[in-house]
Formats: structure tokens, C-alpha cells, sequence
């Protein structure tokens, strides 16, 4: 028993070196990077004296970024979010709930703007439940697109509504899909069954939509649905496909650089998807809403 105390004690003190090594912040005052400042208000003590100094700092850093930044600079929205947050808290640290609330409140919102879009299409006569909506996803275009249909005079009729669903609801006319991936030269196998995945008809869209918000506000946890996010934070296309037991089984297209929802029953699952030609695939216990996401392969 001795030598166990000893040993625990030995390791005990070994390891808080280690941990001290990893956030050593004894030149933060010298420090002019936006990421290691924000860092230390994150790791600090809340009596820290050196926080009254480098949360003003930070917040300069990040208006003098925000304000010179190029018009396409991705990183902005990252930057305003960190403002906002540092003009209401001591730091951009959220807990674990608050960040799942944040997401949920986003899918939500998208959700039921993709609702009254679909809404619309549905109660046009021109269109009406079985013409072909393209998917829109947060990160992808919000546009329509409509599937062929057989005579001239049904395509300049939905040509016509299409331009007429666009007008009311704001969004631009949805461009073509590509027929392959954009990592490179990758030709995608699943392409095909990925554009049929992402042009469903007017009702299958709408219906989909109500049963993920109606997951979205469900807070029972005997429910025996749940909702999966994937993002795609690959340059490829995808397919997340979900097998459970028996015939459970799901499809999910993900664009690149984008993200998607989907219901499933909740259970075990084998999650499985072909990312830019690499496999992916992991096993996962779904017993409540999750997000899943998959980047680039080899990186």
C-alpha cells in the first residue's frame, strides 16, 4: 500500500509540471496574438490582475482586425463573435450547454425559414408537391432547382413559378450542381445518388424539415427520436449513411465546406461515409442529439 502512495505521489508531481508546461502564460503581457490572449482570459483566474490590462488589449486587437479586414475574410464573424462575447463576459469561454443551446437555436432558426420556403413552393400551383426542390443547407445556396420535366411547356411554367419563389422569398436562382468533387480531380462514385439526395420533391423536403424542428423543440428524453448534424468540413461532397439494427437505415448528403440534419431513431449505429475517396466509419451509441464532424482526409 505504501508503494502504491508512493508511486501515485511520484506521478502526482510529475504531471503538474507537465500541465503547468503546457500553458505557460508568464510573457502573455509581451503577447500582441488575438488567439494566446484570448486563451489566458479563458485559463485565467477571475482575480487575475492581468486580466483588467489584456481584455481591453483584446478587444482593440479584435476591432483594428474587424475593421481592416478583406471584405471575403472568413475569419470576421469569428472575430465579431469574440467582441460581442468580451463586451458582456470576462472572457469568450462558454460552458459545454451553452454551446449546444447556441447551435440549436441556429438549426432552428434555419429550419424554419427552409420550412416557409418550402411552404411557399408547395402552395404554388405552377410547382405544386412533387416538382423537385433543391436542399438548402446553412452553408450552401438557398436557391431552388427543379427537376426536368416532360414538355417544353411545363419547363418555362416551373422556369416561371421557380422565378416567382425566388422573388418572394429573396434567394438566388440555385446553380448546377458540379458532377464531381472539388478536392482535385476526384471523381465522386456517389455524385448521382448525392444530387437526388439534395433535390427531393417539394413534400419529402417539407416533411423532413417539420420532423427535424420537431425534434429541435422536443426536450423529452424518452422520445425515441433524435436529431444527427454532420459537418462537412472536407472539399468533397458526401454521403453519411447510418446503419442500425435490422433495416434501420439512413442516408444524409453533406456539400462540401457545409453541414446537414437529419432524424433517426435512437440506438447503435455504424456511421460510414466516403470522404474525397477515403473511408470513414465509427460506431456510435445515439441516444440524444449529436453532431458529428468529418474533415479532410490526411489532415
Amino acid at each position: 500500500m505504501k508503494k502504491f502512495l508512493f508511486l501515485f505521489t511520484l506521478l502526482l508531481f510529475c504531471a503538474v509540471p507537465a500541465q503547468k508546461k503546457m500553458k505557460d502564460y508568464s510573457t502573455i503581457m509581451k503577447s500582441n496574438s488575438i488567439y494566446e490572449i484570448d486563451a489566458f482570459l479563458r485559463d485565467a483566474h477571475v482575480d487575475d490582475p492581468r486580466r483588467s490590462i489584456l481584455k481591453p488589449r483584446l478587444m482593440n486587437m479584435l476591432k483594428d482586425y474587424i475593421k481592416t479586414a478583406h471584405p471575403e475574410d472568413l475569419r470576421v464573424r469569428e472575430m465579431q463573435e469574440k467582441l460581442a462575447l468580451l463586451k458582456r463576459r470576462p472572457s469568450t469561454k462558454i460552458s459545454f450547454d451553452e454551446m449546444n443551446a447556441n447551435i440549436k437555436q441556429k438549426q432552428i432558426k434555419f429550419y424554419q425559414e427552409e420550412l416557409a420556403r418550402a411552404q411557399r413552393a408547395a402552395a404554388n400551383p405552377l410547382l405544386g408537391a412533387q416538382a423537385r426542390i433543391k436542399v438548402a443547407t446553412p452553408e450552401n445556396n438557398r436557391g431552388y432547382a427543379v427537376s426536368k420535366s416532360k414538355s417544353s411547356a411545363e419547363v418555362a411554367a416551373i422556369r416561371a413559378a421557380q422565378a416567382a419563389v425566388g422573388k418572394t422569398s429573396g434567394a438566388p436562382a440555385a446553380p448546377p450542381i458540379a458532377g464531381a468533387a472539388a478536392k482535385g480531380n476526384f471523381a465522386n462514385p456517389e455524385q448521382e445518388e448525392f444530387n437526388l439526395l439534395m433535390n427531393p420533391t417539394v413534400e419529402d423536403h417539407k416533411n423532413q424539415t417539420v420532423k427535424i424542428l420537431n425534434a429541435l423543440f422536443d426536450n423529452d428524453p424518452t422520445s425515441k427520436d433524435t436529431s444527427v448534424m454532420i459537418k462537412n468540413n472536407s472539399d468533397c461532397d458526401i454521403i453519411m449513411r447510418m446503419e442500425g439494427t435490422g433495416n434501420t437505415k439512413y442516408r444524409l448528403a453533406i456539400p462540401a465546406r457545409g453541414e446537414n440534419t437529419i432524424v433517426i431513431l435512437k440506438g447503435q449505429y455504424l456511421f460510414s461515409s466516403l470522404v474525397c475517396g477515403a473511408q470513414y466509419a465509427s460506431q456510435k451509441t445515439v441516444g440524444k442529439a449529436i453532431m458529428v464532424t468529418l474533415g479532410s482526409p490526411g489532415k
